[in-house]
């Protein structure tokens, strides 16, 4: 049986931080802002993941008020969550994860994010699929307040 989920998040972008996207640190002049390393991308994926196999989502699991995972990286939080479908019985099918940011430029480095992702998930990098947009300087988003990413997952029973 083939189980599909959808996830989103979005944080902003402030001075002073490190900009984590995928398990990768990017060179940049903001980092975005969160109790975690707000690495959308992840954050994005495990509730994608933890919504196909009906395990509600990552504040559920991982809350911000939880001193545990103040500054915490996430893939730790995504291998948990591998863990979590593995323990139900489920395996990556492939996921697809878009972000949406006006700067820094992603696509440099995709091929690092798949391969950091795959690495958490156990899984081909070719089972990550990974793109990157602008809004065309619309919202805010395009203002470059802050990036969003989207994701779906195909899980299937292992």
């Amino acid at each position: 049986m083939a189980r599909i989920g959808m996830g989103y998040d979005v944080h902003r972008l402030v001075a002073g931080r490190d900009l984590w996207l995928g398990g990768v640190k990017i060179d940049h002049t903001m980092g975005l802002l969160g109790h975690s390393d707000a690495d959308v991308a992840i954050h994005a994926l495990c509730d994608a993941l933890l919504g196909a196999a009906c395990l509600r989502d990552i504040g559920y699991h991982f809350p911000d008020t939880d001193p545990r995972y103040k500054g915490i990286d996430s893939r730790k939080l995504l291998r948990e969550v591998a863990r979590l479908l593995r323990e139900q019985g489920y395996r990556l099918g492939n996921c697809d994860i878009t972000i949406c940011a006006e700067r820094p430029k992603i696509n440099p480095h995709i091929p690092a994010m798949q391969q950091q992702l795959a690495a958490c998930l156990e899984c081909e990098p070719g089972q990550v699929s990974i793109k990157a947009t602008t809004t065309e300087r619309l919202g805010f988003t395009g203002r470059e307040e802050g990036i969003a990413a989207y994701a779906v997952a195909l899980i299937e029973k292992a």
